[in-house]
Parts: structure tokens; C-alpha cells; sequence
């Protein structure tokens, strides 16, 4: 059997390679061309920001995102992205970790909450919050507000037959259109164009924020911070907003999975949106569960790598059987990545205790299908690997020899004509079939008895 890793039980293992590349990369072409030199080659059109460009304006991107002005957000926005974004060859190894910049990180995350309030049903209620985003502007410049504080006035000529019941509806109008940003969803109340410039700009925060987590000086930081925690795990709540923004933050936290504990969200730091551990586990499970193959792919990448955390133990496995009946279907699809994911998050699942192994087992088609895996066999060998890995620790159980008993010939077959694997599955006959306590089930196996 392979046991679980002390490494992986206190937390100190190497840390799992970052989901992609950050998104707008001019270099993605060259990311693997070698050495620097041909990684730092100009493929085309490029802007150079200096280093110190961080240390002499971090106090003016941190007000420029809390004034809530268009043209201040949207510089800010500009300049961060640019910032943000890191080469894995990068020249600028001494920039400016980000995450640090007092109030940088809670600015973008109003950016997004912002965003997120006004996206939501007009009959949903949602709790008062305290407006902080352009607060002292009557005028923010998204959408068409100029045009709106410009057209106030009103109609004076009411001679004879007019309508006065109308001249009344006509003023009310014009006053609700002057005011209507003062109403109960604060300044942002703004019209379908103000709305897709703000949805925009909610989209490159979340950029921004996926782009610190490649960053290790950005992880303590980050996994640390419960507003922005909240913002993540909310966000994937609400599979119905902006598919890039949830792709942002999903991506986010499986960067941040293997330092992140659950627990925080039941500690004394302060809660923005009352988070709990359940929700978050439970946010997961909806992207496990949907169809699109980014998401799926992710999250059975996340909950793989929460698991490693054995403070996170208490809070998953609960869902264990709900996980491991989609992770098995995962491993049906013919998309290799899919496959990857669900068995990186098996390999792990299982090495927690015997009752992972137990379930996975009994669980319809899962031998069959991790069998599959092998004999396909996926492109990449270690995936293959730990496919095979897996079938061990299940065979380490006595109560599952039984069940596996049944797939005697295709593990001998599969030691006979793979010899990549053929140690691990020769491990796996030994243990179905050499114990003294199971030679009349040995038997019935092997004979048909």
C-alpha cells in the first residue's frame, strides 16, 4: 500500500505547479523555448514598465480604485494588469509583490463585490452594506450619466388644454432619472451601459487577482486574507454572472489550494459575507458538478489539493461519497484533462484513510475505469502511475478483495503486457492472492469455484 506522505500531512510539500498561465501573455509561445534568451526574444509589439514604477504609485492605484471614477478605475486596472502579470522566465525578479500594498487587495475586491451586487435579480435581497466606492462623486462616468444630470429640465408651458396629468408623470420621470443612482443599491444603480463597463471592469480585477496568486510571495498573503476568500468562494457560488470572472477566481483558488485552510472562515477575523466552511465545500461541489470542462477540471483539481490539508479533513469528507460518484464520471469522458484531474484528486483521496478506500471501491464502475486509464493508456505516464496507485491502496483493504477478486484476469493481463507498471500490479496479485486467511476466496477467484 502507499501510504500517505508525512510531508503532505503537515503541509510542507512542494508546491503543486500553478494552474496555466496568466492570462495575456505575449510570451505563451515561448514559455518553454529554453533558456531566458530565447524566452525573452521580442514575438512581437511589447511595453516595459519599470520595476519602481509599483513603490512610486502603489498609494495612487489603491486611491484610484476606491474613487470609483471610470477613467481612475480603469488606469488602475491598466497599470495592474500590467504589473501583475509575471513571465515564468520573468527579468523582473525583484518586482513589487502587490498583495502587499496596503489596501491594494481589498480595493480590487470591492471592484468585484460591486459588481456582483448590481448583477444580482432586481427581487433578490441582499443585506445593507456600507457604499465606499465614489462615495463623494455624484457623477462616476460609467454609462450614460452625464447625459442623465443633463437633462433636468423640466417643461414650464402648460397652457390651455394641457395635460396636466401628464406635465406630473413627465416631472416625475426626469426626477427619478436624475436620482435613481441614490436609490437602495447605492451609486451603481446605472444603466445596461454602465453596467457592461462595470462588468468589464469586475472581470479585470478578477484577472489581476488570479495573476497574484502565481506569485509564492502572494500565497500567505492571500490564503490569509477572509475578505478575499469570501470574494472567491461567492463568486463560485453564483454560476450565473460572468463566466470569465468565475474562471478567474476558481483558477485563483486551486493556486491557493495547497496553503489554504478551511478553518478560517470560522476564526475571529473579521467576515464580510459570512462564509462558512460548509458554503465553501459546497461551491466546489456546484463547479465539480457542472458542464463545463474548465470548471469540472478545476475543481477536481481543488478538492485534490485541499485534501492534503488534514485540517481540511472534517470539512470534506462528509461529501465524500458525492465526489467520488462525479470523479468517476470524470474518468469516463474521453477529454485527457478531465481523466488527469479526477485521478490527481483520487491518488489523494484515497491516502486519508481506510474509509476513502472502502467507498471508492464499492463505488459502481470506478475499477473499472481507473483499469481503463491504464490500459488506454493516457498520454501522460504519470497519470497512468498513479491510476495504478490507486488500485493498490484499494487492495490493501481486506474488505475490498472480494470485489477486486472479480478483476483477477485483467490484472494479470495487464502485468503480462505492460511492464511500465508491471511491479505495482505484480504488488496487487500478491495481495489478492497470497494471504493465508483468504485461500478458499483466492480460490473461488482464480477457479471459478
Amino acid at each position: 500500500m502507499q501510504k500517505r506522505e508525512p510531508s503532505k500531512a503537515t503541509g510542507s510539500a512542494a508546491t503543486p505547479a500553478k494552474r496555466g498561465r496568466p492570462f495575456g501573455s505575449a510570451a505563451a509561445a515561448a514559455a518553454g523555448a529554453g533558456d531566458s534568451a530565447s524566452a525573452a526574444s521580442p514575438l512581437g509589439p511589447s511595453l516595459q514598465v519599470l520595476s519602481s514604477f509599483a513603490d512610486q504609485n502603489n498609494r495612487r492605484i489603491v486611491l484610484a480604485l476606491q474613487s470609483g471614477l471610470k477613467s481612475e478605475v480603469t488606469w488602475a486596472l491598466n497599470a495592474l494588469t500590467l504589473l501583475s502579470f509575471k513571465e515564468k522566465d520573468d527579468l523582473r525578479r525583484d518586482a513589487t509583490p502587490l498583495a502587499k500594498i496596503p489596501g491594494l487587495l481589498d480595493a480590487l475586491l470591492q471592484v468585484i463585490d460591486d459588481w456582483r451586487d448590481i448583477a444580482l435579480p432586481r427581487d433578490f435581497t441582499k443585506p445593507a452594506r456600507v457604499r465606499t466606492l465614489g462615495a463623494n462623486s455624484t457623477v462616476t462616468g460609467f454609462g450614460y450619466e452625464y447625459d442623465t444630470t443633463s437633462s433636468t429640465d423640466i417643461p414650464s408651458n402648460q397652457g390651455p388644454g394641457s395635460d396636466s396629468g401628464k406635465a406630473d408623470a413627465f416631472t416625475r420621470k426626469k426626477r427619478h432619472s436624475v436620482e435613481w443612482w441614490f436609490e437602495e443599491d447605492g451609486l451603481f444603480n446605472v444603466d445596461e451601459e454602465g453596467r457592461a463597463e462595470k462588468q468589464q471592469c469586475a472581470v479585470a480585477a478578477s484577472n489581476i487577482v488570479r495573476n497574484f496568486s502565481f506569485m509564492p510571495e502572494n500565497e500567505v498573503v492571500m490564503v490569509q486574507h477572509r475578505h478575499c476568500l469570501e470574494t472567491i468562494f461567492q463568486s463560485l457560488e453564483d454560476q450565473n454572472t460572468d463566466e470569465e470572472l468565475i474562471t478567474n477566481m476558481l483558477e485563483t483558488i486551486v493556486n491557493l489550494a495547497p496553503v489554504l485552510d478551511l478553518r478560517i472562515f470560522s476564526s475571529n477575523k473579521p467576515s464580510y459575507i459570512r462564509m462558512t466552511e460548509k458554503r465553501a465545500v459546497q461551491a466546489v461541489m456546484g463547479m465539480l458538478g457542472s458542464s463545463i470542462k474548465a470548471w469540472h477540471c478545476a475543481a477536481a483539481e481543488l478538492l485534490g489539493r485541499l485534501i492534503i490539508n488534514p485540517d481540511n479533513e472534517p470539512f470534506l469528507l462528509p461529501s465524500v461519497p458525492q465526489i467520488y460518484k462525479r470523479l468517476v464520471d470524470l474518468l469516463s469522458l474521453p477529454a485527457v484533462d478531465a481523466q488527469a484531474a479526477a485521478v490527481g484528486a483520487l491518488y489523494n483521496l484515497t491516502e486519508v484513510n481506510m474509509d476513502c478506500r472502502l467507498k471508492l471501491a464499492s463505488e459502481r464502475w470506478a475499477v473499472d475505469r481507473l483499469f481503463k486509464v491504464v490500459r488506454a493508456p493516457h498520454p501522460v505516464p504519470e497519470i497512468c502511475r498513479k491510476a495504478a496507485l490507486v488500485l493498490e491502496s484499494l487492495v490493501s483493504e481486506p474488505q475490498n478483495r472480494p470485489l477486486l477478486l472479480a478483476h483477477e484476469s485483467t490484472f494479470a493481463e495487464i502485468l503480462m503486457s505492460d511492464g511500465k507498471h508491471a511491479d505495482t500490479f505484480a504488488r496487487i496479485l500478491y495481495e489478492l492472492t497470497s494471504r493465508p486467511n483468504n485461500k478458499a476466496t483466492t480460490a473461488r477467484g482464480v477457479w471459478g469455484m
